[in-house]
């Protein structure tokens, strides 16, 4: 089975999954009440696998669709302001095909990069509970597993950096201990896989210039060189 085919068949699994009920029930409950902005919308209200080019050298990792976002547009980081910064910045780099996202399908395409969230379903107050991690992440050493080219992981804040430490070594990565600290430009490199810690393309960090432009440009284009190392 090729990558392509075999991470067709985990997104099928991943958008039929009900595994977490908190989560089952937020999640539908944020689609059928909707934002007034998006009262005409279709919300997606499942979980969101993650998408991009099947031999990508680079993955992106998030903490989890936004309520209004992904949960909304069925795209991880699709239709809200962090998705608007990550694609923005994509694009400048060369990753993306075009600078924004609205919806799934909307003709976006990256190269030799792949986006996903730790925690696929959108979690109240943005915060899933360790369990609720702990079911998701089978989803994701799949996903890394089927990834056959990677190279590295971008972990867009302290709960992706972890959740990408905790896969990566259960799948025998030989990583440094004690593990870094995450912190923006943080580098950790090993004989197979590098990891790079990015703040969070959240408003939270954008409209306060804890995270720029240029910063996240400059994440992304050495995420570029070492996958080309």
């Amino acid at each position: 089975m090729t990558d392509r085919a075999a991470l067709g068949h985990l997104t099928d699994e991943i958008t039929a999954c009900r595994a977490c009920p908190r989560l089952v029930a937020w999640r539908e409950r944020v689609a059928r009440e909707k934002r007034a902005s998006f009262r005409d919308d279709d919300y997606w209200g499942r979980p969101v696998p993650g998408f991009g080019d099947a031999r990508a050298r680079i993955l992106l990792l998030g903490l989890a669709p936004a309520a209004h976002g992904g949960n909304r547009t069925g795209r991880v980081f699709t239709g809200d302001r962090s998705g608007d910064w990550l694609f923005g910045a994509l694009h400048r780099v060369g990753l993306a095909n075009r600078p924004e996202s609205v919806w799934a399908g909307d003709g976006l395409r990256l190269t030799d990069a792949y986006v996903v969230a730790a925690v696929r379903c959108a979690p109240p107050d943005n915060k899933p509970t360790p369990d609720e991690r702990d079911r998701c992440q089978p989803f994701l050493e799949r996903e890394v597993g089927l990834l056959s080219r990677l190279r590295v992981v971008v972990a867009l804040g302290a709960f992706a950096y972890a959740s990408a430490w905790r896969v990566l070594g259960g799948a025998g990565v030989a990583l440094p201990t004690p593990r870094p600290r995450f912190g923006h430009a943080v580098e950790v490199t090993t004989p197979s896989i590098a990891i790079l810690g990015c703040y969070h393309p959240s408003q939270q960090n954008t409209f306060t210039g804890r995270l720029t432009e240029p910063m996240l440009d400059a994440v992304l284009l050495r995420a570029r060189e070492l996958a080309s190392a």
